[in-house]
């Protein structure tokens, strides 16, 4: 007995007009895929849950796009971490390489000391210079916009 057209399944249903003929080179035939363990199979992989339409079965549809990553805080943290933990490595091999012995003199002072030590405690030194006078900055400019709130809310 023949289906009546609400019967039929939506995506069986076609048009009453042919498809459009588009002029161009033909589209590449889709890659082949893989066959995939058969523990695999019905299983999502891991971290494709946040694809829209993506089962883990097949490649994306071409219109739907990775989402784009969000940039956090954890992974800011992360990554300074990373990079100071790689500065510091190199900092050790520095110092543990430049182990001779060098006369040192400061306001009186006079010492020896390993040249990648004295070195180092001279970058410290530096940093901590930079970082005071950085924080007179900030300290400046925090006072400035607080004058300018106070100022702004006596005006209302």
């Amino acid at each position: 007995m023949p289906q009546s057209r609400s019967d039929r399944d939506p995506s069986e249903q076609q048009s009453s007009r042919p498809p459009a003929q588009t002029p161009g080179p033909a589209a590449p035939p889709p890659p082949l895929e893989e066959p995939r363990p058969a523990a695999e199979i019905g299983r999502t992989p891991p971290g494709t849950d946040a694809l829209p339409g993506y089962d883990g079965t097949s490649t994306p549809a071409a219109g739907i796009e990775e989402p784009k990553r969000q940039v956090t805080r954890a992974g800011m943290i992360w990554a300074a971490v990373a990079s100071a933990l790689v500065v510091l490595v190199l900092l050790i091999v520095f110092i543990l390489q430049n182990q001779e012995l060098v006369q040192v003199k400061f306001f009186g002072l006079e010492g020896a000391v390993a040249l990648g030590i004295a070195l180092f405690i001279a970058a410290v030194g530096g940093g901590v210079l930079v970082a005071m006078a950085g924080a007179a900055r900030i300290i400046q400019l925090r006072a400035a916009e607080h004058r300018r709130r106070v100022s702004a809310t006596r005006r209302r």
